[in-house]
């Protein structure tokens, strides 16, 4: 787990449902289905039962009684008697039915052979968007071996937006003396720097930003500097990754096209008179795979970043109109290799010997974010206890 912080110069119950029937409900239907059964259990017919028995079918055989009169009271008694054991048998079996429709696992073994499918697509169901920090990190998932063709099982991210559609802007207003379309146009563009730094498939394989870069203003000519050797000659000093997602591509590639994202992004009047201040939190997960023919295993790599963007007044700051103002970022790595300075992130893998130095920092989760980034934390790569 790296950390890496810079400065800008100048700057979610439902009840479960029963697992079985309860005892008295089982216990009732056992009792009347007993009763009944005797109630309508066949007794032996006395002498003049049978004598009129005999004599009712020598008139029906000479024609002398009505049709359908075999269908009288005792018959419909029979019929009652059924419907009422129905009725009896019929209300727990319906419970029953109902609890194994909605929850197939109460049930031993797997007797519809779904795998267990029910229960993970209800763990999948993606979370509404994160509107303040959680209380808690993310309750464990089912520890599931990620696969080619579900890259996130096992991971809390399997429940989080996709992408670029994890990062939604707040509702825009008035601020100072800046117009609601203003504020507008610079959430959507911290929303650019951080979907162009992270999430775009070029960046990712180690290109140049160019579409990031290009809506910081240009009058931040130390940060500018500062990134533009960082591209081009990375090192402990200057390190693209305090801002930007990039992976080896002879060493590891994206498994499909989906990184998980989740956080969020608000705004208030400036620290500085006539300014906006925005604050974006933003955690990505990537999937990937060792860039070999038939690579199958599959692992992650979890990065959060922190953002402090100012929209400046131009009548009173010297500031490029239209442009926003990076004043702090940072950024936490999870699972990749420590003291490594290359530019890329390295992910681990656990069927390969760990690369780059030992860890030394303290295990955290990665996926924690009811926590800020502490700016006076110490910079040391840690590990994570899951990925």
């Amino acid at each position: 787990m790296s950390n890496r912080s810079s400065d800008v110069p100048g700057s979610d119950s439902g009840e479960e449902l029963p697992s079985s029937i309860p005892d008295d409900v089982w216990e009732k239907f056992v009792r009347d289905s007993e009763a009944d059964i005797r109630a309508s259990a066949p007794k032996e017919p006395s002498a003049r039962a049978r004598m009129v028995t005999e004599r009712l079918r020598q008139q029906e055989a000479r024609g002398e009684l009505p049709g359908g009169w075999r269908t009288g009271p005792e018959r419909r008694e029979r019929g009652a008697r059924r419907r009422r054991l129905w009725a009896v048998i019929g209300v727990p079996l319906a419970v029953a039915l109902a609890v194994v429709a909605v929850r197939p696992s109460v049930l031993p073994g797997d007797p519809f052979g779904t795998g267990g499918d029910g229960d993970r697509a209800a763990s999948a169901t993606p979370l509404p968007p994160e509107t303040a920090a959680p209380t808690a990190p993310p309750e464990a998932a089912d520890p599931q071996t990620p696969t080619l063709e579900r890259p996130f099982a096992g991971s809390p991210a399997e429940r989080w937006a996709d992408g670029a559609d994890g990062i939604r802007p707040p509702a825009a207003s008035a601020v100072g003396p800046f117009g609601k379309e203003q504020v507008s146009k610079a959430l959507e563009q911290t929303k650019t720097l951080l979907v162009e730094a992270n999430l775009d498939p070029a960046t990712l394989r180690g290109s140049r930003p160019a579409d990031a870069l290009a809506v910081i203003d240009p009058r931040q000519t130390d940060l500018h500097a500062h990134l533009d050797t960082a591209l081009r000659a990375p090192d402990k000093d200057h390190d693209p990754l305090t801002m930007f997602s990039r992976f080896d591509p002879a060493e590891v590639r994206l498994v499909g096209t989906v990184v998980k994202t989740r956080g969020r992004m608000t705004f208030r009047p400036g620290k500085e008179k006539d300014s906006v201040d925005i604050h974006a939190d933003y955690t990505f997960v990537y999937p990937v795979v060792r860039a070999e023919p038939g690579a199958t295993e599959v692992t992650r790599t979890v990065v959060r970043r922190v953002l402090d963007i100012r929209l400046y007044d131009t009548a009173h700051y010297q500031a490029t109109p239209g442009r926003i103002s990076v004043i702090r970022y940072d950024e936490n790595a999870g699972n990749s290799a420590c003291d490594v300075y290359d530019g890329y992130l390295h992910p681990q893998f656990h069927s390969a010997a760990p690369t780059g130095a030992p860890p030394t920092g303290p295990t955290v989760d990665p996926y924690d974010r009811s926590k800020e980034l502490d700016r006076d934390r110490p910079e040391s790569c840690g590990s994570v206890s899951r990925v």
